[in-house]
């Protein structure tokens, strides 16, 4: 660990990522802004990771490792990453994903510049298992309006619903003010979505972020709503639960808890409201049909 704290603290958390980790290292530690440390926080895997993770903490000082001793599942491996940084900026990185070298110096500097900005990150590239490009995604996130109600329904209206901007660089004082990411599914487009609330969300137009699609992806390799609850939180493997109806909660107690005023809290409720009726019928039946 660094001797003396980081302004940024990037923070990797991985399970069985051999294929792809040192990829994404690599990218991360060939930042051009060089004021940051790597924290990687291994959840228990059973391949090569830690070896891989080790090399590195020997040859560079700003990285760091950790390992949890059993698995603890996606969503708690996440925000413990954030518990341990005491740096002014804060980013998660996917084990799987390259970072180009202006990326951190770009987002730290909007930060710097505007600080109605509580997340800042840039325009995607797909890539595919051999680095190839796949194609470019646009977000559709760059919510800089001064009013909440508007950033909120432009985040909850636009036609993708990827959260690529959670692995974009964000205000740690921001980000403590939200419980972070929920053991449910869908956890990061609430958070995401509280984010928007709290503050600006805004996107570098440059495509410095490349995302890799491949077979091994969480997602792909837990392809029923029961794997995928049992990846964000091994506890809940085989329990019954109601994710919509949690979704629709979760949504709402963060527009309760973002300190605003009441009008404004009243249009933030009214957005939510007519999303849950508009969002293609889904959400509304999961609700009235499945649970």
């Amino acid at each position: 660990m660094l001797d003396c704290v980081p302004r940024l603290t990037v923070g990797l958390p991985v399970y069985n990522g051999a294929e792809f980790i040192a990829m994404a290292i690599d990218s991360i530690l060939a930042q051009t802004y060089r004021d940051f440390e790597l924290v990687i926080s291994d959840n228990a895997s059973t391949d090569d990771t830690e070896a891989i993770c080790r090399t590195y903490v020997e040859t560079d000082k700003r990285v760091c490792y950790t390992r949890n001793e059993t698995n603890i599942g996606a969503a708690p491996n996440y925000n413990r990453l954030l518990e341990a940084s005491q740096s002014k900026y804060f980013k998660w990185a996917a084990h799987d994903d390259v970072l180009a070298p202006e990326y951190l110096a770009r987002c730290v500097e909007v930060l710097d510049n505007r600080p109605s900005v509580v997340v800042c990150h840039t325009e995607t590239i797909y890539i595919n298992e051999n680095g190839a490009t796949c194609g470019a995604f646009d977000d559709r996130l760059d919510l800089c309006s001064v009013k909440p109600h508007e950033r909120y329904r432009d985040y909850l209206f636009r036609p993708y619903p990827k959260c690529n901007a959670i692995f974009g660089v964000i205000r740690t004082e921001a980000l403590r003010r939200t419980p972070l990411f929920g053991c449910y599914l869908s956890s990061d487009r609430v958070l995401l979505g509280e984010l928007a609330l709290r503050g600006e969300i805004y996107r570098v137009p440059e495509p410095l972020f490349l995302r890799r699609e491949h077979p091994h992806q969480a997602w792909k390799v837990n392809p029923t709503r029961e794997l995928q609850e049992a990846w964000f939180d091994p506890r809940r493997k085989g329990k019954i639960t109601f994710p919509a109806w949690r979704l629709l909660l979760e949504h709402t107690r963060a527009v309760m808890r973002v300190p605003m005023r009441r009008s404004e809290r009243l249009l933030c409720l009214r957005q939510l409201g007519t999303w849950i009726w508009q969002n293609d019928g889904t959400l509304v039946r999961n609700l009235l049909i499945r649970g």
